[in-house]
């Protein structure tokens, strides 16, 4: 089984954009898609040529913002939006679905802008999403994957000297909170199989940053620890394109 999350900015932008023959090549079994900027109805429309896969979407009450979406092969036994805390839940930022031998949660963690005005928030969110992952867990175990908004260690991003603490996603709060989720036994997988290998999920748009491979990553699958031996592979599709992130995926 394959297993692709990404990051599409805007699923009416990138089904312009060829995005049926990239589902092709990607040839997964579960497809998790975040930050879809559109309503539920918008997402079925802009899916509706793709084939072969059931579709669950969770959008946010603000139109043309945030949103999740899990296209998969197999019919889940039970899908589920949102954490259950009101707070969080209105961003449409994460789904779960249940298959006999695990979860799979695609989640758009909320970024903590310029100026880092909404990392107090982030902070909290972090430590909710854990306790909602762990519970998740208690009954079978969890790959959760998207995007994360972290780059987790120097490694994770071209600059990491001018950014730490000054940007959003490379602050010590939020590598705390990647620092918590691995502490409590949800891996890394691509870092498990590939510890200092050098690749990127996210480019700024900005001065031609994804030519010159200046990038983070930001994107990922974490696993339970105990379900880490059925990952055959956790990998980066770094030459898809059509969004400002490229898929990351894994095999199990």
């Amino acid at each position: 089984m394959r297993i692709i999350s990404f990051n599409v900015n805007g699923i009416r932008a990138i089904a312009g954009k060829g995005f049926a023959e990239t589902i092709k090549e990607l040839n997964c079994d579960i497809l998790c898609l975040q930050e879809t900027k559109a309503q539920d109805d918008q997402v079925r429309e802009a899916l509706a040529h793709i084939p072969g896969f059931h579709i669950y979407t969770n959008s946010a009450e603000k139109k043309g913002y945030a949103g999740t979406a899990i296209l998969t092969k197999e019919k889940p036994l039970a899908v589920t939006n949102d954490m259950g805390i009101p707070e969080h839940d209105k961003e449409g930022r994460v789904i779960a679905a249940e298959y006999k031998d695990f979860y799979v949660v695609t989640v758009y963690v909320p970024n903590s802008k310029s100026e880092l005005e909404r990392l107090p928030y982030r902070q909290q969110w972090d430590k909710d999403f854990l306790a909602y992952l762990k519970k998740l867990e208690s009954k079978k175990p969890v790959i959760v994957c998207g995007d994360l908004n972290v780059a987790h260690k120097p490694i994770d991003l071209t600059h990491p000297k001018p950014n730490y603490n000054k940007s959003a996603g490379y602050t010590q709060i939020e590598i705390d909170g990647m620092d918590n989720f691995h502490a409590s036994g949800l891996i890394d997988s691509y870092r498990h199989f590939y510890p200092e290998k050098i690749e990127y999920s996210w480019w700024s748009y900005r001065a031609g940053a994804r030519a010159k491979n200046v990038g983070w990553r930001i994107d990922y699958f974490l696993v339970s620890e105990d379900f880490l031996p059925k990952i055959k592979d956790s990998f980066i599709c770094g030459h898809i394109m059509g969004s400002d992130h490229c898929p990351v995926g894994i095999d199990l």
